[in-house]
């Protein structure tokens, strides 16, 4: 064998001893040592934190009762108004119209009766006096009747007139702050087609999406706190005035309104806050989230060390929620058992270990 032959063999057999040196004892044969704790259970309060925003308890959308060209708007979006305010107008050319119409109506139902109130007192008196008939008497006051009742319609009939000419005028029904407009001018409104959206200045709601799990949980008798999220020294408290009963297929939430108990002034319309609950306080044991393994099913396993003979075996657990660098589990474990808090990785059912108490780092 060459000299370099020689060279290339030393070297081979100096790696093999270094690692026959490193390999560890366990992998031999003997416990693997590990990292474990002892399962305590404890009473923990969670909270849950979500954003959302201020909105107006009552939103009206306005609209005209009648058809017609828009010939002018005079509030925008943000703007403050007062009950009974004109917000837009329609051209009440047409209506305007109709109550002229309805106004000689009624003077030519006045003039009827004007007429048959005459003859009927013609008729009376020639009763009186024997020279009229029973006959002609009855049809004139049949004539006078009829004239009043067609007076009364014709009146009727002018104040309904009069009642469509106003609604040419779109007014706001109450004070509030304006959120929508989509009324222009030169726009062809239908009765009905929403023009405006009033927020009453009244009681406000703070408005949150919240995923759909957290109604399985139990909620603490407590209300919800809302802060503003620009300023969290601007705080108050509220509790649930509506829950959506659908879900938003897109997000998976749902929609709750937390009618709040006072408003401060800096929560105007709009504003983002954050909305912290308490849920009811559950048993549950806190382990490091790297002592968790998948079980043969996927779903979350401890390693529980049996102390009879320092064996470990898998075993399912149910995990209530997650915390920075915790899981909290409510179930599948037991008071005092021992599970593996770190070196999970490379364990097998049925090995033996050999345990290094304290908290694993």
């Amino acid at each position: 064998m060459s000299s370099a032959g020689n060279r290339a063999g030393g070297v081979l057999l100096a790696a093999l001893a270094i690692c026959a040196a490193a390999w560890p004892a366990w992998a031999d044969g003997a416990p693997r040592p590990v990292h474990t704790a002892a399962v305590h259970f404890e009473e923990r309060e969670q909270t849950v934190t979500v954003t959302g925003e201020v909105v107006a308890r009552v939103e009206t959308d306005l609209s005209f009762r009648v058809g017609g060209r828009i010939t002018g708007w005079f509030v925008d979006v943000g703007g403050v108004v007062k009950e009974g305010q004109v917000l837009a107008r329609l051209d009440p050319e047409e209506q305007r119209a109709d109550v002229e119409a309805a106004e000689a109506g009624v003077r030519a139902a006045e003039a009827q009766l004007k007429l048959a109130r005459a003859n009927f007192d013609r008729q009376k008196s020639l009763l009186s006096d024997g020279i009229s008939t029973r006959r002609d008497f009855d049809d004139a006051e049949t004539a006078l009747r009829t004239a009043e009742s067609a007076r009364e319609a014709a009146i009727a009939q002018r104040d309904t007139a009069k009642e469509v000419l106003s609604y040419t005028e779109l007014r706001a029904p109450a004070d509030g702050i304006v959120t929508a407009r989509l009324a222009e001018t030169g726009q062809v409104a239908q009765a009905a087609q929403t023009m405006f959206t009033i927020a009453d200045t009244g009681p406000r709601d703070a408005v949150f999406d919240v995923y759909e799990s957290l109604f399985f949980a139990q909620p603490a008798e407590d209300g919800v706190v809302v802060t503003l999220l620009s300023d969290d020294r601007v705080r108050t408290t509220g509790n649930v005035r509506e829950v959506s009963p659908t879900i938003d297929a897109q997000t998976g939430t749902v929609r709750v309104k937390i009618a709040m108990d006072r408003t401060p002034p800096e929560m105007t319309l709009g504003s983002s806050v954050v909305g912290v609950g308490a849920l009811a306080p559950r048993r549950v044991a806190v382990v490091p989230w790297q002592s968790l393994s998948a079980g043969l099913d996927g779903k979350p396993a401890l390693w529980i060390v049996d102390k009879a003979n320092s064996t470990v075996d898998l075993r399912p657990v149910e995990v209530l929620s997650f915390e920075t660098g915790a899981a909290l589990l409510s179930g599948g474990i037991e008071e005092g058992e021992t599970y593996v808090a770190d070196g999970t990785k490379l364990l097998r059912p049925g090995q033996t270990v050999s345990a290094i108490e304290g908290t694993a780092r």
